[in-house]
């Protein structure tokens, strides 16, 4: 795994010592990070390790701060005016805010599926190919759009219309090309803010489906408002409630035996 945030000899000698790290399998490290708007506190001290290969679900009500931590793993929230972040959050040990970081390297290995679909207005070819075409792909570009069409369970339903404008494609199967797009850019983290929320129950099956099949070559990142959902899809799961953590652990602890009242109060719908 090549990161490529940083320069090459400092990276290389990051990833080197992490090759002998018993907690290799830690993907991303987030240590007493706080997230603010305009100097306002919406994340509040969060400490949290997301480990490789497996799918964590971040749970809570409206408004408690989960999408604003998924945005900050792969720096989106530097596009929103105000947004701050304090304490570190490590990618295979280098931290994501250092200066000499460069955020769209971070955008390139952690990737983003939106909670509505957002094709562009392209064909469904061009979708895949576009963002590895203008960051200077060089390889068969064929090869890479059929590949990732299949990672998201798409090219068999597309594969003799690839020229056609990608929005005359349903909602579900617009969300798979979303997927498809970011797994072009070949990242090593997808974060996914309620990918099922907009679709009907097949398609939100389907993307569920698809959840355990790339975890074999992905960490994924979830939020969802779906308590079903979250017991289903994921390994762990995080538990948040006004910007705290109140809660994390295995997902099947979290459902059936949580060690906190609030916890137990939220996924058995006694509030939320």
């Amino acid at each position: 795994m090549n990161a490529n945030l940083m320069k090459a000899d400092t990276l290389a000698n990051v990833l080197t010592e992490k090759m002998e790290d018993p907690n290799a399998n830690i993907v991303l490290d987030l240590k007493d990070v706080k997230i603010s708007y305009s100097g306002e506190l919406a994340v509040k001290g969060i400490s949290l390790s997301i480990p490789k290969n497996e799918i964590t679900a971040i749970i809570g009500p409206s408004g408690c701060g989960k999408s604003t931590l998924l945005r900050c793993l792969n720096r989106m929230n530097d596009f929103i005016a105000g947004a701050s972040v304090e304490g570190r959050i490590l990618y295979h040990g280098v931290d994501l805010y250092g200066k000499e970081v460069d955020p769209v390297e971070v955008r390139r290995k952690i990737g983003m599926v939106f909670q509505k679909p957002n094709p562009f207005p392209k064909s469904i070819f061009d979708n895949v190919a576009w963002g590895p075409l203008i960051n200077g792909y060089k390889g068969d570009i064929n090869g890479l759009v059929e590949r990732s069409l299949q990672q998201a369970a798409l090219w068999e339903e597309v594969k003799d219309r690839l020229k056609s404008s990608a929005m005359t494609l349903s909602g579900g199967q617009q969300q798979r090309l979303c997927i498809a797009r970011t797994l072009a850019m070949e990242p090593e983290v997808v974060l996914m803010d309620e990918p099922c929320s907009a679709l009907d129950p097949v398609s939100t099956a389907h993307i569920e489906d698809l959840m355990f099949e790339l975890k074999k070559d992905y960490t994924l990142v979830i939020v969802t408002h779906n308590m079903q959902q979250a017991s289903r899809a994921s390994k762990y799961t995080a538990f948040f409630e006004s910007g705290h953590l109140i809660e994390f652990g295995e997902t099947q602890n979290i459902f059936t035996r949580p060690k906190e009242k609030r916890t137990e109060d939220y996924v058995t719908g006694r509030f939320g």
